[in-house]
């Protein structure tokens, strides 16, 4: 009997040769425009969701590495420099700053 698993998300590049050399018989298809920038936002999803499940420091480290990947994935496709993030990054950060402080706003009260 033939057990078949169902994943139907976007991989890395390697995985079809690996298994192939596991001589694992798999279905893939090429992705392209918009079916692939969705994609890469679901996988961009699971990534998150995997780092917030981490159980320790070498896990949360291999989850911000594959979101990361992600990310420069994303802005290729987009057509989007690196540098042109981290100028954005930067420019928030000099105007609203960072997340160092660990400031957690409760609430505001406005006069009306």
């Amino acid at each position: 009997m033939i057990k078949e698993k169902i994943f139907n998300k976007l991989i890395r590049d390697n995985i079809p040769q690996i298994l192939k050399n596991r001589k694992v018989r798999f279905t893939a298809h090429i992705l392209s425009g918009n079916d692939f920038l969705k994609e890469l936002n679901n996988k961009l999803d699971e990534e998150i969701n995997e780092y917030l499940q981490a159980k320790n420091k070498t896990e949360a480290l291999e989850e911000l590495a594959d979101i990361l990947e992600v990310i420069k994935t994303i802005l290729r496709e987009l057509n989007i420099s690196y540098d042109e993030l981290e100028e954005i990054r930067l420019k928030k950060l000099n105007i609203n700053g960072g997340f160092s402080k660990k400031i957690f706003l409760e609430k505001i009260c406005e006069n009306k």
